[in-house]
Order: structure tokens, then C-alpha cells, then sequence
């Protein structure tokens, strides 16, 4: 995770100009680049005809979509569309709106039924009426993280509404937290499921939607968006993934949407449930730390002082402790020789 995107400034030849200029990139050099590594990847390696992206209404997912238009055409990528009963109503606009802009086919799949069945909502309540013994119908709910900048220590909450509008925000027991998130990640294992289903019947590929930041930390879940056969955008800081999109000509609209999780049913922003600062921030922290750049230099650029930087490269290691187990294939006894 060490290397710098080809086009980027190397903070390291000027460590007293580091600024968020480091992470400008040629973005039709760039864009050219991924397409040709796609095309290799899906048609020569993988032996498919085209991809299937789930399409969110997110900046992600909106790239990676056009990037494989520019690699296979619109007729060879069919775009997903997944909503359940605490999806964002926007996020299915916007993902037709993506879709239609590329003109490329798109099917919706409301996965409400699937979670339903499976036991998703049921199983996220029971665990929250542990603390809220209430908490039904009308009510609503998110999990939130103590900043790493305001807490030594990684504090998960519950915020839940009634439904007259009263918040309330408790502390999670390990137990109860583990139970919440288990049953909230049968959402994107299930589309994971219905995007396979797709591939499969059309010989195509699944594409993968991480971006670097997402990818480094661990934002994401193992056998569920965190499956694909290909992720492209993997290697691009997050602010590198919306200079792609303006140069591949994504919506404005999906391109001034702020980054959410779009998971629970109260609104919630990724710093509420995973990362310490906004993107812009983080991705000159994580650079920062990958590139050696010390942090009386790196701290201002990201708007910090150099005790804060501190923590959140000790939060970004932690997170790489803990997540490593989302990276790590299946473990074999002995090496499995193909024949």
C-alpha cells in the first residue's frame, strides 16, 4: 500500500510544500491507464465479456462504472440497483441517473424481501431492544465511533429516534455492537449475492468499488463489498477518485453528494462510523504516513496539529491491525497444487 499513483507530486522531493497538491494526478493519463489494465484483467485474464457494478449513487461506484463504459462500451456493463427499506431514496435516483448517463442497461433489485427473510431487520432490532427495549416500528437508528481526535479510546454508540423525533445516544456493549453489525452486513452480502447472479448469467465480471482510503482501512465487508474480481479505483486516494470523475464526466450532482454508508436508517456520514476527519482530510494523513512525511510538515496541510496527526496515524494503524483479517484469502493446511 506503499506506492505513489503515477501522476502525483513526490511529497518527498519537497517536504516543505506538502499540500493537497500531491495528490493531483493526470487524470486522462490516469483513466487511460485503467482502462487498458480492465480490458487486460476482465477479457484476458478472467476470460469475461463485460462487468457488472452495483451502482450505489455514490462517487465509487459512479466511476468505476464509467470506467468500465470506457473499457467494454455501454452494451458490455449492466448496472444494479439495490435498495432495501433503509436505503437513502436518493441513492436509487442517482444511481439511475449514472446509469442513464452512460447509457448502459441497469436492473433494480429491492433486497428488502431477501433481508427481510433472512432475519437482517429482526436480528439488528433484537440486539437494539437490548438497550432500548421500545425501539420498534417508526424508529430509526445508526452506529457512530468516538472521533480519534476528541477520545484516546475507540467508543462505539447507538443513536436511535423515536418517532416524535427525540434522539437518544447509548453506549454499546461489545456483545450488542457485534450482534448490530452482523446482522447490518447481510445487506451487502446480500447484493454481493445478486450481483454474482448477474455475472454468472451473463459471463461477465463483478466490479469492486473501493477506493484507496476504504480499501487501506478496511471499510468494507469480507464476502460482501469487499467481494469483486476486479476493483480498479483501489490505488487512488479517494480525492483522486473525484478528479476522475470530473474528467470522465460524472453528474455534479453525484459528485457534490457527501460520502455516507447509506446502510442504516438515520442519515449518517462516514466519519460518524468510521474514519476520524473528511476524506480531503484523510487521504493527505494516510499519504502522509505512507510517503515518510514527518508530522510537524504533514499536520498543516491536513488542517492539524502535529499531536493530532499523531493519533490518526495511530488510529489508521490500529484499523490496519484490526481489518487485516477482511484482506487475508482462505487459509490452506498445505499449498493446494493446481493440476
Amino acid at each position: 500500500m506503499n506506492s505513489i499513483v503515477p501522476g502525483a507530486a513526490t511529497a518527498a522531493a519537497e517536504p516543505l510544500g506538502f499540500s493537497s497538491d500531491v495528490l493531483r494526478i493526470d487524470a486522462a493519463a490516469e483513466t487511460d491507464r485503467i482502462v487498458e489494465a480492465i480490458r487486460a484483467q476482465v477479457q484476458r485474464r478472467l476470460r469475461r465479456r463485460g462487468a457488472i457494478i452495483g451502482l450505489s449513487g455514490g462517487i465509487d461506484s459512479s466511476v468505476t462504472a464509467a470506467l468500465c463504459v470506457r473499457a467494454f462500451g455501454p452494451g458490455k456493463v449492466l448496472a444494479l440497483l439495490m435498495p432495501e427499506q433503509d436505503s437513502d431514496p436518493d441513492s436509487l435516483r442517482l444511481g439511475r441517473l449514472m446509469a442513464e448517463t452512460l447509457g448502459i442497461a441497469s436492473v433494480t433489485e429491492d433486497v428488502a424481501p431477501m433481508l427481510a427473510g433472512a432475519g437482517c431487520y429482526a436480528r439488528r432490532d433484537a440486539f437494539i431492544r437490548t438497550l432500548v427495549p421500545e425501539f420498534g416500528d417508526g424508529w430509526g437508528c445508526k452506529v457512530v465511533i468516538a472521533n480519534a481526535l476528541g477520545s484516546a479510546y475507540s467508543i462505539t454508540s447507538l443513536v436511535v429516534q423515536s418517532p416524535d423525533g427525540e434522539q437518544r445516544k447509548l453506549r454499546l456493549p461489545l456483545g450488542t455492537y457485534l450482534g448490530i453489525i452482523a446482522a447490518t452486513n447481510m445487506k451487502q452480502r446480500t447484493r454481493k449475492q445478486i450481483e454474482y447472479y448477474h455475472a454468472d448469467r451473463l459471463n461477465y465480471a463483478v466490479a469492486g468499488t473501493p477506493n484507496r482510503l476504504e480499501y487501506d482501512q478496511g471499510f468494507f465487508v469480507k464476502n460482501g463489498d469487499g467481494a469483486a474480481d476486479f476493483k480498479p479505483i483501489a490505488h487512488l486516494y479517494k480525492s483522486q477518485v473525484y478528479q476522475l470523475a470530473d474528467h470522465l464526466g460524472v453528474p455534479q450532482e453525484i459528485r457534490q453528494r457527501p460520502p455516507t454508508t447509506d446502510t442504516w436508517s438515520l442519515p449518517q456520514t462516514q466519519e460518524e462510523f468510521y474514519f476520524s476527519l473528511p476524506y480531503q482530510r484523510m487521504d493527505l494523513c494516510l499519504y502522509a504516513l505512507n510517503a515518510g512525511i514527518p508530522a510537524e510538515i504533514a499536520a498543516p496541510a491536513a488542517e492539524l496539529t502535529p499531536d493530532q496527526i499523531l493519533r490518526v496515524w495511530k488510529d489508521i494503524e490500529a484499523k490496519r491491525r484490526a481489518t487485516r483479517y477482511l484482506h487475508e484469502p482462505p487459509l490452506l493446511v498445505d499449498e493446494a497444487v493446481r493440476i
